[in-house]
């Protein structure tokens, strides 16, 4: 396993990480998570995502449960707040309130003293800027934050952020962590180059666009478990197959088969051909799944490769 710097601070994280969402807690069984958590561990993956939103605190548990067997300054765990977590007018959001009840509610559910990250899971405009960065600052002169990250924020909205840190003095983010892979690849235009001035690295969520570059969508069948088989979650993925993408999916299976990679190992490490990615982050159900994915870390891509793929994807 390879590792990079996060964004502009100091610590490493592992160029593949895991993931909790639509998996743990919910579709898969929390043994069979656990073993998949433990593997990951055990193959250098020293970066574990998840959020109070994930099915409701569910996933937070299950992978602070797993990574219980660890030292806990071998890991790094996240979590987030913004999207509801109750019927009431401050359970939403990226207030003060909001932001110090829920941090303060993860670290209950995790039995954590303290998570190496937390993102603004996504913009709030009726919150103030300063009044949110204020907060996280406090949480982090506390101890119980050490990084400030956010997740889908624009170009526009890093700046805002940065701005409003450097003006009052506050800890400045440094991670964000938008959706990139082949069939998406708009954070190329503004948000990687706003990013890479100000220190901010990706954290990317959905590289395989939800299992779409696995290639297991062959001729539009839909696999028995897949998530595009799941009603509750196959709005991520039913408008990805088309038969002009998966003509396209086709193609580069044959190029990954010329590096002798398989297919998602192949669409990771485009992924991780960008400096400003610190890690992509994958979601897995089984050990295996892993263990196939973290075979993407370290593998460079000759130029004319890449090219060849531009051409199949553009931006």
């Amino acid at each position: 396993m390879k590792y990079r710097r996060l964004g502009r601070a100091g610590v490493k994280v592992s160029e593949i990480s895991l993931g909790s969402w639509l998996t743990y807690g919910k579709s898969v069984e929390d043994n069979t998570a656990t073993k998949t958590i433990q593997k990951a561990y055990e193959l250098g993956i020293n970066f574990f995502d998840s959020a109070n939103v994930y099915e409701r605190g569910e996933g937070e548990r299950v992978i602070a449960g797993a990574l219980k067997a660890y030292a806990r300054d071998s890991y790094l765990i996240t979590t987030k707040a913004f999207f509801p977590m109750g019927d009431g007018p401050n359970d939403r959001g990226l207030s003060r309130k909001h932001v110090m009840e829920q941090l303060h509610a993860s670290l209950r559910r995790m039995k954590l003293e303290y998570v190496d990250v937390f993102y603004c899971h996504r913009y709030d405009p009726t919150a103030p800027v300063e009044e949110t960065l204020r907060a996280i600052d406090d949480l982090v002169r506390q101890g119980k934050i050490l990084y400030a990250g956010v997740s889908e924020w624009t170009a526009a909205q890093l700046e805002e952020a940065v701005s409003n840190a450097d003006r009052y003095l506050l800890d400045r983010i440094v991670v964000n962590q938008p959706q990139y892979n082949l069939l998406n690849r708009s954070i190329e235009q503004e948000v990687i180059p706003v990013s890479t001035r100000y220190g901010i690295g990706q954290v990317v969520f959905s590289p395989l666009a939800q299992g779409v570059l696995t290639g297991k969508y062959k001729g539009g069948k839909v696999p028995r478990g897949s998530r595009a088989d799941n009603e509750a979650i196959n709005m991520f993925v039913k408008n990805l197959l088309d038969d002009g993408t998966l003509a396209k999916v086709a193609e580069l299976e044959t190029i990954a088969a010329e590096l002798e990679l398989s297919l998602p190992q192949l669409a990771l490490a485009w992924v991780l051909r960008q400096d400003n990615v610190a890690s992509a982050l994958v979601g897995a159900s089984r050990p295996e799944q892993i263990e196939a994915n973290v075979k993407a870390s370290g593998v460079e891509l000759p130029t004319e490769v890449v090219s060849k793929i531009d051409e199949l994807f553009p931006a």
